[in-house]
């Protein structure tokens, strides 16, 4: 058992392994279009709330590039690679931060979808994630057996939809949603680059010292204040997150068990876990006071002492009000209700017309199975005095049909639609 979890045997040759990181450092030609194309696709994706098109950007996007390398480069304390990685990271989120401020500053779409909020609240969860994708995405970078590991590690630590919200964030001077975005950019980046320094110096990749044994430690101690102070915030709002999801769970039970009322239905309910206060709305009798007041001490049991409960009720309100605002809304009611049985009224006449149109095509093909098809429906005939109503009707036949069966038809039509002046047109 401990042999399958040996992963010595698969190692790439260390210079391979930095040959490759080194490659993928800088951004220049190919590579920073790349990044420019990416970051454009992945603003689009946001900007129309598409998960495939944000997954493509992530795919062809060169941003773990520079982070590995800065993760690398700390591994094996190379200053020079780590000056080259930390400078092209910067470089490489400016161009982001630019490119999709630009785009969606020109976008004439500026609603915030739910693949925008979702990178606006990071939190501990996401730390874990970037954790273990840059584990992940390091062990393949450092095996012959590459797979297709690096492409899943693009997705699951998801560096292009953060830097791109950001994007959004600033040029729509959102910038709760700026900094929240940026620090989950931050946090993928920290975290990422902390676990290739692991995995780097769990594989035993050679690593200069430096040349005193202070500035080693010196080293150290910058990377886990680092590491701390982009974890610390994740942890709060980790926990925030935990806390928000049982409060919600709380109130559903809370809902679903207690607040319910005879003779009344519960049409909505709304839950702002924000300003913790949950709004029900209700259709049926009026409720009274004393049983809201006793809804309302109820809460206490499902430690939701903290929220405001509000009931709002629909008809029965009504009666509270003034006896005009009653009479306008059910004059209101009245005439929607004719609209619709006008509607509706159109719409059975139209489905009538549509069954006796089929009906006279199968009579038809009794006559002559050289009848393939047959267009049926009344047109407006409009002249300068007046405008009548005429059915018209169009039958195709191959091969065509004779004169006297024609005659035939046309007076059969006549007399099974009950329209003497009918348009009969016959093509083939």
């Amino acid at each position: 058992m401990i042999d399958k979890f040996n992963i010595s045997y698969e190692k790439e040759d260390f210079d391979k392994v930095r040959e490759s990181i080194e490659s993928a450092i800088h951004f220049k030609g190919t590579n920073l279009w790349v990044l420019i194309f990416a970051i454009f696709i992945a603003s689009l994706g946001l900007n129309v709330n598409s998960t495939a098109v944000i997954i493509g950007a992530m795919l062809i996007s060169p941003l773990m590039g520079p982070i590995m390398g800065i993760g690398y480069s700390m591994a094996i304390n190379d200053i020079e690679l780590l000056r080259k990685s930390f400078f092209s990271y910067l470089f490489a989120t400016t161009v982001g931060l630019l490119t999709s401020s630009l785009y969606f500053f020109l976008s004439p779409l500026n609603q915030a979808h739910s693949e925008i909020l979702a990178r606006t609240s990071p939190n501990i969860y996401d730390v874990l994630i970037a954790l273990f994708g840059g584990l992940a995405g390091m062990i393949a970078l450092s095996s012959k057996l590459k797979g297709n590991v690096i492409p899943g590690v693009a997705i699951a630590t998801a560096l292009m939809p953060p830097l791109c919200t950001a994007g959004y964030g600033f040029s729509s001077l959102k910038f709760e949603y700026f900094f929240g975005a940026f620090y989950l950019f931050i946090i993928n980046t920290v975290f990422i680059a902390l676990a290739t320094l692991i995995v780097a110096r769990f594989l035993k990749t050679p690593y200069k010292h430096l040349p005193k044994r202070e500035d080693e430690i010196k080293a150290r101690n910058i990377v886990w204040v680092v590491v701390l102070i982009t974890l610390l915030p994740s942890i709060y709002l980790g926990i925030d997150l935990i806390k928000r999801n049982k409060s919600a769970e709380a109130i559903n039970k809370f809902i679903e068990v207690e607040a319910n009322f005879p003779n009344d239905y519960l049409l909505r309910k709304a839950i702002d876990l924000k300003n913790r206060k949950i709004t029900l709305v209700y259709g049926g009798d009026l409720i009274k006071e004393e049983q809201v007041e006793a809804l309302k001490r109820k809460l206490l049991n499902y430690q939701l002492s903290n929220f405001e409960i509000e009931i709002k009720q629909g008809f029965a309100s009504l009666s509270e009000k003034n006896n005009q605002e009653s009479e306008n809304f059910y004059t209101a009611l009245t005439e929607k209700d004719k609209i619709i049985q006008i509607l509706q009224g159109k719409i059975d006449s139209l489905n009538v017309r549509n069954e006796l149109s089929v009906q006279v095509f199968k009579e038809l093909r009794t006559q002559s199975n050289a009848i393939s098809s047959l267009s049926l429906q009344p047109s407006l005939v409009i002249t300068d005095t007046l405008s009548t109503k005429k059915w018209v009707a169009v039958i195709t036949s191959k091969p065509p049909l004779k004169n006297g069966d024609k005659i035939k038809i046309e007076a059969w039509l006549k007399v099974r639609i009950n329209a003497p002046d009918i348009k009969i047109i016959f093509e083939q």
